[in-house]
């Protein structure tokens, strides 16, 4: 797929009370079109600034911001609102206009683009339709849940006809049950549109619900980039394991000096592997972390083992899981330790 959207060396800087600010640093990523992608970092990573860029809500300090091929910062006022309709956006806090019921919030848009009242609310009620809210038409977003207000910003977003949807922190306001279903009707139009997605979030269950690949920043920087099955399997930098390690229980303290890291994926994290070797051998094996996640569809989970102090023992078991498939990685605990301590 063609890229639709590509950042290149991008800064950002502020102007605050005491300084200047970096809030992006020479920051390079490329979005396929139709894809889902992620962007995730704590509180402060710079990543609504990067989001809000790629419309330029915020002007860059310098670099590039290509979409569909276009420099945005070296077009005009005019054609930069014309590229600015095929880039929707949604927010944590909806933006629906309170006075106006919800047939009428999503037919704002198609007003603005020029068609009748009547033409607009006629379409209107297709896109809310789509998302599953036509018997609200006439409600107003008082009357509405937080779920159901996001599906009104949704549609009228669809309203607008975009090729591209931001979506900054769209779930964070959401409990787990509806931002689920959040997630899942952004997929939905994703395939049934075509729309490219762009997914800002520090919460690393949204990725792995939705976004087919993903960037993590870390203090204005891109610090690692990917597959979101790459990211789970094998988190490269201390940054992302911390995203990856968040909210689990801290390992146990680690005596043994042979440690081992082993992945699954696919099916092999419903087989029973690690209860098959003790019983070969004979001897436990101690479980001092483990995770497991659906990404997109696909389990995904890892384990951190101490091994027996017997080398042998330790080899062979280290080689049944290699014919397993499973990537036994050796690692030292205080390596892996540093990517599970979340000091935020």
């Amino acid at each position: 797929m063609p890229n639709i959207i590509e950042i290149k060396q991008l800064h950002k800087s502020f102007i605050s009370e005491k300084g200047e600010v970096e809030a992006l640093r020479d920051v390079s990523l490329e979005i396929e079109k139709n894809d889902i992608y992620g962007i995730i970092g704590l509180s402060g990573a710079g990543k609504s600034t990067l989001v809000r860029c790629m419309n330029l809500l915020e002007r860059p300090t310098s670099g590039q911001v290509i979409v569909n091929g276009k420099e945005l910062t070296e077009l005009s006022d005019r054609q930069l609102r014309s590229e600015r309709r095929k880039i929707g956006m949604i927010f944590q806090h909806f933006n629906l206009l309170m006075q106006r019921n919800v047939l009428d919030n999503v037919a704002f848009p198609i007003e603005i683009a020029g068609k009748s009242k009547r033409e607009a609310r006629k379409e209107a009620e297709q896109y809310l339709d789509a998302v599953g809210l036509a018997e609200k038409a006439s409600a107003y977003p008082a009357q509405l849940s937080g779920g159901q207000k996001q599906r009104v910003a949704i549609a009228r977003v669809l309203a607008s006809k975009p090729e591209i949807l931001l979506c900054d922190e769209a779930t964070s306001a959401l409990d787990p049950q509806t931002t689920k279903s959040i997630l899942t009707l952004l997929k939905e139009i994703n395939e049934k549109y075509g729309i490219t997605i762009v997914v800002i979030t520090h919460e690393m269950s949204v990725i792995q619900e939705i976004c087919k690949h993903v960037a993590v920043l870390e203090h204005g920087k891109l610090v690692e980039s990917g597959t979101t099955e790459e990211l789970f399997r094998n988190p490269k930098t201390p940054e992302a394991k911390r995203l990856v390690f968040s909210g689990s229980e801290h390992i146990l303290e680690m005596t043994s000096e042979r440690i081992v890291r082993v992945r699954f994926h696919g099916g092999s994290a419903y087989e029973p592997t690690i209860g098959n070797i003790v019983l070969e051998t004979k001897t436990p094996i101690n479980i001092l972390y483990a995770n497991t996640n659906t990404v997109n569809g696909n389990a995904e989970g890892e384990m951190l083992l101490q091994l027996p102090s017997d080398d042998e023992k330790a080899d062979h078991i280290i080689e049944y899981f290699k014919e397993k498939g499973l990537d036994p990685e050796e690692v030292s605990a205080d390596a892996f330790a540093a990517g599970n301590t979340d000091d935020n």
